[in-house]
């Protein structure tokens, strides 16, 4: 994890995920770049200026100002050098453009949830991020303070045993020092033998994941309910979990139980940060 890209309309939601960013780059270490999408017909500027004006260069040049103050706070208050970047275009635009362009290995980003016509829009913007992402994607809760992740939980289904796809969530819980658990959730509307099963393989992946990764401290839990959010929920309080980690599959079982809209809504209403990890298949 040496390069982190952090999107930012300046807003309070953003600078909670840059501060999240700016003290997981004291720890990692890691570099990390501003990016700010100038998207010249989105409504983010007609909110922001409150008017729909037409794109001028003293806009351009406005953001290019505060991303230089920002900067330089960051500079001098922290002692960690940004890198910044302004490119054209609506947020997934700008985060595709980016991801193609340099070799960024996450992204940190706020969203609000529920709120105004601004942040309701930035947090679907967070959403959008999610689903079209080649990079994890790191969300912080707009009301998360930072600490250091001491506990990540990895939320699955299907017994994930893929490299690429774990091997990046043991290198950033690694990089933290963090424990990990893995939580298999079985619905409740699922026959018994489906719950038997997970019952019966849920030790064996525990010892899996253990040999795996030289985590001895690794565990496992079911988890069981009428639906996955409101059980990961009443799991991450009972644990104090730090960050949740959930597999944006796009086919397959992904479909039925996880499918992408559930890690989007997660997005709005976990109350610790969403570690979202893209798989193409």
């Amino acid at each position: 994890m040496k390069r982190i890209l952090v999107p930012t309309d300046f807003s309070d939601c953003a600078a909670r995920a840059l501060d999240f960013a700016i003290q997981s780059a004291k720890i990692l270490p890691a570099e990390i770049t501003l990016l700010h999408a100038f998207d010249r017909q989105g409504s983010l500027y007609t909110d922001y200026m409150g008017v729909n004006r037409e794109f001028t260069q003293s806009m351009l040049h406005d953001v290019e100002n505060k991303l230089a103050a920002l900067k330089a706070d960051i500079r001098g208050r922290e002692g960690i050098f940004v890198n910044t970047l302004v490119l054209i275009g609506s947020l997934k635009e700008a985060v595709l453009a980016a991801t193609a362009n340099s070799h960024f290995d996450l992204i940190v980003m706020g969203t609000a949830g529920a709120g105004g016509l601004k942040e309701k829009l930035w947090g679907s913007n967070t959403a959008g991020v999610i689903s079209i992402s080649p990079l994890p994607v790191l969300v912080i809760p707009h009301t998360y303070t930072w600490k250091k992740p001491g506990r990540f939980l990895i939320a699955t289904e299907r017994f994930e045993l893929d490299p690429p796809i774990l091997d990046k969530i043991f290198e950033l819980a690694g990089l933290y020092m963090a424990q990990v658990e893995a939580a298999v959730f079985t619905a409740d509307k699922e026959e018994a033998a489906v719950f038997l099963e997970h019952a019966h393989k849920t030790p064996y992946y525990e010892q899996q994941l253990q040999q795996r990764y030289g985590e001895r401290e690794l565990t496992t839990a079911q988890l069981y309910g009428n639906d996955l959010e409101t059980a990961l929920q009443a799991h991450i309080d009972k644990k104090q979990i730090d960050v949740l980690v959930m597999i944006t599959y796009k086919k397959g079982f992904w479909e039925r139980i996880f499918h992408p809209s559930l890690t989007r809504k997660m997005s709005y209403h976990s109350d610790v940060p969403l570690l979202a990890i893209p798989v193409r298949r």
